[in-house]
């Protein structure tokens, strides 16, 4: 197979609700959508979710989208390869840059499945017909509100409810959530790193673990392992860890040292669909549990989570929630539905939703094509053709 075409799009849309994290708060997002055309007209689209500052991790979308320009794409366009992971590796010497990578390697793999006439999920080898499906919520002004969120999440079906926290914002509102809506709420906790190993935060960290919460995701900052380890030791509760898994080495040293019991497989984080694959099938093979984590993807990032998300190692609620949860239109033409908790997953070829061209262009802010201009006229979405 052969890209003719790449295109570069930053695209973006305002959040339906404000969501704040232990590090900032975001009313709006900015993603770049990568989309190829290959030598025989087939289009397929990938997303690069990369927040727009360097607090979840170094990257920002302003660095991806030169990465992405720069670097990675000119790799791929005009290049030749049989599979996603043979493509993955015309940009293998560039290093880290994952969530850059992620959205290239996801447009590959969805050109691949719709290429071959099968759906993502089973060109990666999905067995799940469909996904079950968590919310995140963030950081409310006050107990009340946040309550008023848990609520309405729970009586749309969601069965599990993940709640940002951050020193002085833990423990009380997790006393009032499990009072609220009782023992039996799948609950966890997740605090993106803000805490330390000192004695009030541990203080608090530890007193989580009379709330019977599923688990403590990322307590400690990402290269801090042996904080994990040690504060795995000391609780009950699983430590699932989250930006302190970039690669499938990572996750090696995590397991021999018991820094956590569940890992969040991201797409992004750990460069795309390709390594997220082989994550997979590591800690599919230690036992231990994963499921997949989110970055507010639009529509096309959020159906690769669906595809990875229905491998069979995915045994917890993924953050595969319904596009309404956060963008009143998504740039899909169909927006990626919940019922009742539950996301089907697409049977169709490729990617399983096409995206809404014209209102994506309308949401974008800057755009670049690499490759042959006139492969844009030959170029037919799937969903058009017979």
């Amino acid at each position: 197979m052969r890209i003719v075409q790449a295109r570069l799009q930053r695209v973006r849309l305002p959040l339906v609700h404000e969501f704040q994290t232990s590090s900032h708060t975001k009313g709006a997002l900015e993603h770049l959508l990568v989309r190829l055309v290959s030598d025989d007209g087939l289009v397929a689209w990938g997303e690069i979710a990369s927040p727009s500052g360097p607090f979840y991790g170094a990257e920002t979308t302003d660095t991806c989208w030169l990465i992405a320009r720069d670097h990675l794409l000119p790799r791929l366009v005009g290049a030749e390869w049989d599979t996603p992971e043979e493509a993955a590796g015309l940009w293998r010497g560039v290093r880290g840059n994952r969530f850059a990578k992620a959205g290239v390697d996801a447009a590959v793999w969805a050109l691949h499945a719709a290429a071959n006439g099968v759906s993502l999920s089973q060109d990666l080898g999905g067995t799940a017909t469909e996904v079950v499906a968590g919310v995140s919520l963030g950081i409310e002004p006050t107990i009340d509100g946040l309550l008023e969120q848990v609520a309405a999440h729970i009586a749309s079906g969601y069965p599990r409810v993940k709640l940002k926290i951050a020193p002085g914002w833990d423990v009380e509102p997790v006393r009032a959530v499990r009072a609220a809506f009782g023992p039996d709420l799948d609950l966890h906790v997740d605090a993106n790193g803000a805490y330390r190993e000192e004695p009030d935060h541990l203080a608090a960290l530890v007193a989580l673990d009379e709330h019977r919460l599923t688990m403590i995701e990322q307590p400690f900052a990402p290269d801090d392992l042996l904080a994990h380890a040690r504060l795995q030791a000391r609780i009950e509760t699983p430590v699932c860890l989250d930006e302190s898994v970039e690669s499938v080495d990572d996750l090696h040293t995590a397991l021999a040292l018991g820094a956590g019991r569940i890992l969040n497989i991201k797409v992004s984080r750990m460069g795309g669909l390709t390594p997220a694959r082989a994550a997979h099938a590591v800690a599919l093979d230690a036992g231990m549990p994963v499921w997949c984590g989110g970055m507010h993807e639009f529509g096309v990032g959020r159906a690769a989570n669906l595809a990875i998300a229905s491998l069979p190692g995915f045994v917890l609620p993924s953050d595969v929630s319904g596009s309404d949860k956060y963008y009143a239109r998504d740039v899909t033409t169909e927006p990626i539905r919940a019922l009742q908790g539950r996301v089907a997953v697409p049977a169709s070829p490729g990617l399983g939703y096409d995206v809404d061209e014209e209102f994506t262009a309308s949401n974008t802010v800057d755009v670049v094509v690499l490759g042959d201009a006139s492969a844009e006229a030959s170029a037919v979405p799937l969903a058009t053709r017979a």
